[in-house]
Protein backbone atom coordinates (compact mmCIF):
# COMPACT_ATOMS: atom_id res chain seq x y z
CA UNK A 1 0.00 0.00 0.00
CA UNK A 2 1.58 3.09 -1.05
CA UNK A 3 1.40 6.83 1.12
CA UNK A 4 -1.93 8.27 -0.19
CA UNK A 5 -3.60 4.56 -0.41
CA UNK A 6 -2.50 4.71 3.80
CA UNK A 7 -3.64 8.11 4.60
CA UNK A 8 -7.23 8.00 2.73
CA UNK A 9 -8.19 4.55 4.36
CA UNK A 10 -7.04 6.08 7.66
CA UNK A 11 -9.32 9.33 6.97
CA UNK A 12 -11.84 7.30 5.36
CA UNK A 13 -12.20 4.87 8.80
CA UNK A 14 -11.31 2.19 7.21
CA UNK A 15 -9.12 0.55 9.56
CA UNK A 16 -10.67 -1.88 11.59
CA UNK A 17 -11.26 -1.21 15.67
CA UNK A 18 -8.31 -2.86 17.06
CA UNK A 19 -5.98 -3.14 14.33
CA UNK A 20 -4.35 -0.24 14.30
CA UNK A 21 -0.77 -0.23 17.26
CA UNK A 22 2.11 1.60 17.70
CA UNK A 23 4.54 0.67 14.57
CA UNK A 24 1.00 1.54 12.91
CA UNK A 25 1.40 5.14 14.01
CA UNK A 26 4.99 5.16 13.16
CA UNK A 27 3.88 4.47 9.36
CA UNK A 28 1.21 6.50 9.46
CA UNK A 29 3.38 9.60 10.31
CA UNK A 30 5.91 8.53 7.85
CA UNK A 31 3.59 8.25 5.20
CA UNK A 32 2.42 11.92 5.84
CA UNK A 33 6.07 13.21 6.21
CA UNK A 34 6.16 11.86 2.21
CA UNK A 35 3.31 13.56 1.34
CA UNK A 36 3.54 16.88 3.19
CA UNK A 37 5.43 19.64 4.34
CA UNK A 38 6.23 19.06 7.66
CA UNK A 39 3.64 21.54 9.17
CA UNK A 40 0.40 20.48 7.13
CA UNK A 41 1.48 16.76 7.86
CA UNK A 42 1.41 17.10 11.72
CA UNK A 43 -1.67 19.22 11.74
CA UNK A 44 -3.54 16.64 9.06
CA UNK A 45 -1.77 13.46 10.98
CA UNK A 46 -2.62 14.84 14.78
CA UNK A 47 -6.63 15.51 13.38
CA UNK A 48 -6.99 12.11 11.68
CA UNK A 49 -5.84 10.33 15.05
CA UNK A 50 -7.91 12.56 17.36
CA UNK A 51 -11.28 11.55 14.80
CA UNK A 52 -9.59 8.11 14.88
CA UNK A 53 -9.97 7.90 18.18
CA UNK A 54 -13.13 9.78 18.72
CA UNK A 55 -14.84 7.36 16.06
CA UNK A 56 -14.40 4.59 19.17
CA UNK A 57 -15.48 6.40 21.91
CA UNK A 58 -11.61 6.58 23.25
CA UNK A 59 -10.54 10.30 23.13
CA UNK A 60 -8.43 10.28 26.42
CA UNK A 61 -6.26 7.96 24.31
CA UNK A 62 -4.81 10.89 22.14
CA UNK A 63 -1.59 12.20 23.88
CA UNK A 64 -0.51 16.15 21.72
CA UNK A 65 2.77 15.80 23.28
CA UNK A 66 3.13 12.22 22.30
CA UNK A 67 2.04 12.71 18.72
CA UNK A 68 4.38 15.44 18.65
CA UNK A 69 7.41 14.24 19.86
CA UNK A 70 7.24 11.07 18.26
CA UNK A 71 6.34 12.82 14.80
CA UNK A 72 9.39 15.19 15.21
CA UNK A 73 11.69 11.94 15.86
CA UNK A 74 10.35 10.12 12.70
CA UNK A 75 11.25 13.63 10.63
CA UNK A 76 14.81 13.97 12.43
CA UNK A 77 15.78 10.31 11.09
CA UNK A 78 14.10 10.87 7.61
CA UNK A 79 16.40 13.32 7.25
CA UNK A 80 19.14 10.88 8.45
CA UNK A 81 18.00 8.48 5.63
CA UNK A 82 16.83 10.25 2.68
CA UNK A 83 15.08 8.82 0.04
CA UNK A 84 14.41 5.23 1.74
CA UNK A 85 11.46 4.11 1.29
CA UNK A 86 8.99 2.48 4.78
CA UNK A 87 11.05 -1.07 4.69
CA UNK A 88 14.15 0.37 4.64
CA UNK A 89 13.63 3.32 7.50
CA UNK A 90 11.90 0.98 9.61
CA UNK A 91 14.62 -1.28 9.43
CA UNK A 92 16.70 1.29 10.25
CA UNK A 93 15.22 3.07 13.07
CA UNK A 94 13.33 -0.17 14.83
CA UNK A 95 13.82 1.80 18.18
CA UNK A 96 10.88 3.95 17.29
CA UNK A 97 8.87 1.02 16.57
CA UNK A 98 8.86 -0.11 20.25
CA UNK A 99 6.17 0.95 22.61
CA UNK A 100 7.11 -0.39 26.13
CA UNK A 101 10.23 1.31 27.11
CA UNK A 102 9.86 4.15 24.20
CA UNK A 103 12.62 5.85 22.78
CA UNK A 104 10.37 8.98 24.54
CA UNK A 105 11.73 7.41 28.22
CA UNK A 106 15.18 8.94 27.35
CA UNK A 107 13.53 12.72 27.06
CA UNK A 108 10.31 12.24 29.72
CA UNK A 109 9.34 11.29 33.02
CA UNK A 110 6.28 8.86 32.48
CA UNK A 111 4.43 11.03 35.03
CA UNK A 112 4.85 13.84 32.59
CA UNK A 113 3.56 12.18 29.55
CA UNK A 114 0.57 10.62 31.77
CA UNK A 115 -0.14 14.27 32.54
CA UNK A 116 -3.24 16.00 31.86
CA UNK A 117 -1.67 18.48 30.47
CA UNK A 118 0.70 16.43 28.04
CA UNK A 119 -2.69 15.12 26.37
CA UNK A 120 -4.05 18.43 25.37
CA UNK A 121 -0.48 21.01 24.61
CA UNK A 122 3.04 19.55 23.24
CA UNK A 123 5.07 19.60 26.33
CA UNK A 124 8.80 20.04 26.12
CA UNK A 125 11.07 17.32 27.22
CA UNK A 126 11.62 17.48 31.49
CA UNK A 127 14.98 14.75 31.24
CA UNK A 128 18.33 15.65 31.10
CA UNK A 129 20.15 15.21 27.89
CA UNK A 130 22.88 15.85 28.60
CA UNK A 131 24.75 12.76 29.46
CA UNK A 132 22.55 11.40 26.38
CA UNK A 133 24.23 11.11 22.58
CA UNK A 134 23.18 13.56 19.71
CA UNK A 135 20.00 11.81 18.10
CA UNK A 136 21.95 12.53 14.79
CA UNK A 137 25.57 10.69 16.31
CA UNK A 138 23.36 7.43 17.27
CA UNK A 139 21.24 8.04 13.67
CA UNK A 140 24.56 8.03 11.78
CA UNK A 141 26.47 4.74 14.11
CA UNK A 142 23.11 2.99 12.76
CA UNK A 143 23.92 3.29 9.29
Amino acid sequence: MNHQELIHRFEGDAIPEGSFHHADHVRLAFAYLCEYPVLQALEKFSTALKRFAAARGKTQLYNETITCAYFFLIRERMAGCEGADWEEFARRNSDLLIWRDSILSRYYHDATLKSDLARVVFVLPDKSLELQPPLLEVAHHRR
